[in-house]
């Protein structure tokens, strides 16, 4: 069973196992369509393609943030309908090296489902290495996928108002720099982050080729950011929980487990006018 990340070499020995499903989870927050376009234009084999809008996230309301969690009953649903049941290993991928998939890892953890992994430099590796793509849609047999939410492994806005400025927990933001001090914010209309957020870019999980750092190195990275605390008094966000995602799993690479999921994140936190917000480093 893979649970954090699967290599490229190994993907292509499965991709006939009708025990594995694959999930293209390619997505462009500025253009939503994007991702369904570059699927329809060429995909790993056999894979299914999951948007972040429409199948991984509920419907924005007046109080959410972008991308709010989705209903459980209802994604269970689409999950079946790809063919996951509780004996699927599930491999997940997008283009941009993890930065969307990891909302899929994430959820189906979050639902029970252990077997979830994260193709390690996703797409652009699998294309650097000249493996098979394909515009053919497979056609799954449907499963029942049972539901059993574990909802420890998030928190909401209202328990991150109740730690701001205490000592034992950690908030991490997973955005890029400029936008965690709110020097540019292209995607939300109030710039700046959480009062005593640390910047921890899911970039910086990365090497230059795309793939997840060695787990040594992901531990000292976090450790350093824990500074004492303990890792399931880790609290990631960034503008809209997915990103974040990406932190929880270098953590669990790392051996640093239970973390959790700020889930509103940034463009939640700003719905309420009276949340503080800071602009500095």
């Amino acid at each position: 069973m893979f649970t954090t990340l699967v290599s490229t070499d190994t993907l292509a020995r499965h991709l006939d196992d009708p025990d594995w499903v694959i999930i293209d989870c390619r997505f462009v927050l500025t253009d939503p369509s994007a991702g369904r376009r570059a699927y329809a234009h060429g995909h790993i084999p056999g894979a299914h393609y999951a948007d972040l809008n429409e199948d991984l996230s509920a419907p924005v309301t007046p109080a959410s943030g972008r991308h709010p969690l989705p209903d459980p009953r209802q994604l269970a649903v689409r999950l079946g309908a790809w063919g996951i049941d509780p004996g699927t290993q599930v491999v997940v991928y997008d283009g941009s090296f993890g930065a969307i998939a990891v909302r899929l890892w994430w959820l189906l953890r979050w639902l029970g489902h252990g077997a979830v992994a994260l193709l390690d430099g996703g797409l652009p590796k699998w294309r650097r290495e000249h493996r098979p793509i394909t515009t053919v849609v497979p056609q799954p047999t449907a499963a029942r996928f049972d539901v059993r939410p574990d909802d420890e492994r998030w928190v909401d806005s209202t328990f991150v108002e109740g730690i701001l400025g205490r000592q034992d927990y950690r908030l991490l933001d997973a955005r890029a720099e400029e936008r965690y001090i709110g020097l540019v914010e292209p995607l939300d209309p109030v710039p700046g982050h959480v009062p005593g957020a640390l910047n921890a870019p899911f970039e910086d999980n990365l090497d230059v080729s795309g793939v997840f750092l060695p787990p040594a190195e992901l531990r000292e990275r976090y450790t350093a950011l824990l500074a004492g605390a303990a890792p399931s008094q880790a609290i990631h966000m960034c503008g809209s929980g997915v990103t974040a995602c990406h932190n929880i799993l270098a953590m669990e690479l790392a051996g640093l487990p239970g973390a959790r999921l700020y889930a509103g994140s940034w463009s939640e936190w700003i719905r309420d006018r009276r949340r503080p917000i800071s602009k500095a480093v």
